[in-house]
């Protein structure tokens, strides 16, 4: 009884894992759908900033930084909803000989040796950097600039986004290879309806016309 019990207890019921990362995949979902809003704002800005220039003659550094601040949260912040879609760069002509658990395997020990690593990495490295920009106030060296700290923050920011949705991709994977996940690999590539569980059939009720 022992064992068993610590046992139960040091690993929780691949149900409640796979409930978490559909939590996870779902706040991503929605971070991801959020941003793109950002790249309509970062648009408008750049032809406004342009229009008064050649028009007006007038124009403010702080619009031309905006830009690149919209910019680095769609790039950083983007990252996890890449992951999730499976948009990320792979090797193709390799990938592609492989089988699919293989495959699986590959990116388990990818997510655990080098992604979950590298986030802890930079965001260790940034947090102070941003602590240090936000204590000071640190402007931008030109004039009518930003204040830094808000665009340091996106880097921890995003890099912890993206280590929340590998740790969503690390329980769909080992789902899959218990056979209680779909494929997470069809996630993305127009296969999504193949990543579904199959539905179970019944049998045709007694009497039933067969046609």
């Amino acid at each position: 009884m022992g064992p068993c019990f610590a046992a139960s207890h040091w690993h929780p019921p691949m149900d409640i894992l796979l409930k978490t990362s559909r939590l996870i995949d779902a706040f991503t979902r929605f971070v991801g759908q959020s941003l793109i809003w950002l790249v309509l704002v970062a648009v408008v800005i750049s032809a406004g900033n342009a229009i008064a220039r050649k028009f007006f003659n007038v124009g403010s550094n702080a619009f031309l930084e905006i830009q690149w601040y919209l910019y680095a949260a769609v790039f950083l912040g983007g990252s996890g909803w890449v992951f999730l879609q499976n948009a990320h760069v792979r090797i193709d002509v390799l990938a592609n000989k492989l089988t699919r658990r293989t495959r699986i395997y590959i990116d388990i020990m990818g997510i655990l040796l080098f992604l979950l690593p590298m986030c802890y990495f930079m965001i260790s490295f940034a947090w102070p950097i941003v602590e240090r920009a936000y204590v000071s106030g640190e402007m931008s060296n030109n004039a009518g600039g930003l204040i830094r700290w808000p665009v340091h923050a996106m880097i921890p920011l995003g890099f912890g986004l993206l280590a929340l949705q590998a740790l969503s991709e690390l329980i769909k994977r080992i789902g899959f290879l218990t056979g209680k996940a779909p494929d997470p690999l069809l996630i993305g590539s127009g296969e999504e309806e193949k990543a579904k569980p199959a539905p179970t059939s019944t049998p045709p009720h007694h009497g039933e016309a067969q046609k």
